[in-house]
């Protein structure tokens, strides 16, 4: 069996989420004082590697303790759509479909884009555009979820959203001004409203913003943002995909090591699928 680890390392430079904070790290105690080191950690949730819980996004939603195993494992495919985005692009369903894995229902999807070329730490670090010019989905791609009936997926940019498609669109206007410069529409044009049935209430929803959250959390499609690591490894390929966070009651997302456990034997994924 081979373990690929699907995640960054986490440090103190590690950038948060648009508004977001990053990360402090205190030391409690010291070696030369105490004879023993203890450290704090303070941090927003969406930092790094992590998982978004249904409860980030959705009345009712899960917390991170309510996730079962069975819920975050099963198998999958990291699919490789480097080759067919750029800035700002949009991910359809065709783009999947046309990539050289087979993608099944029931799956749990990782998704290349290249964009983890640009986070914090790398060689071609460039903040402005991962967070604020990566790919992302619309509706459509909602929907061909829903109806795929994925586990849940993850993606090497900061938002399964596309950036134009939530609150950075209202956050830094100079973006969406070249954006709307370049699709020759508004954002509002391009992005139209659309409609949902909030699901404890019956109410009928009209937004703008989020489909990838506020939508498709309560329908149970979850996602994790900021992949990396070793994903350059893998692409293309079917495994196993596991994410790990905390098991902690009441945390609405967690950081969390996602990894692809390749090479595990037919009779392995059998069994794991008969236990799912």
């Amino acid at each position: 069996m081979k373990l690929v680890d699907l995640s960054h390392t986490m440090n103190v430079h590690t950038p948060g989420w648009v508004g977001y904070a990053g990360n402090k790290l205190y030391y409690a105690q010291t070696l030369q004082t105490h004879r023993i080191v203890a450290q704090r950690v303070e941090m927003a949730l969406h930092v790094g590697t992590h998982l978004d819980g249904g409860l980030h996004a959705a009345d009712a939603g899960k917390d991170m303790a309510s996730y079962a195993l069975t819920d975050l494992v099963g198998r999958g495919a990291i699919v490789d759509i480097s080759d067919k985005v750029d800035d700002w692009s949009v991910i359809t369903p065709e783009m999947l479909l046309e990539a050289d894995v087979e993608i099944q229902e029931e799956d749990i999807l990782i998704l290349h884009t290249g964009w983890h070329e640009y986070y914090e730490g790398q060689p071609k670090q460039d903040l402005v555009r991962y967070f604020c010019m990566h790919p992302g989905g619309n509706r459509e791609l909602v929907e061909w979820m829903l109806d795929m009936k994925i586990k849940w997926f993850g993606i090497d940019a900061g938002s399964g959203d596309h950036p134009m498609n939530t609150s950075i669109r209202t956050q830094r206007p100079d973006l969406a001004r070249q954006f709307e410069e370049r699709i020759g529409m508004t954002c509002d044009e391009f992005f139209p409203h659309f409609e949902y049935t909030h699901k404890p209430s019956g109410r009928t929803v009209h937004s703008d913003l989020f489909p990838f959250h506020n939508y498709a959390f309560q329908e149970g499609l979850n996602h994790a943002e900021n992949i990396g690591g070793d994903i350059d490894k893998v692409l293309n390929q079917r495994s196993i995909i596991g994410a790990f966070p905390w098991k902690f009651e009441d945390l609405e997302s967690c950081p969390c090591r996602i990894i692809a456990f390749l090479d595990v034997g037919e009779d392995a994924v059998e069994e794991l699928a008969s236990a799912l």
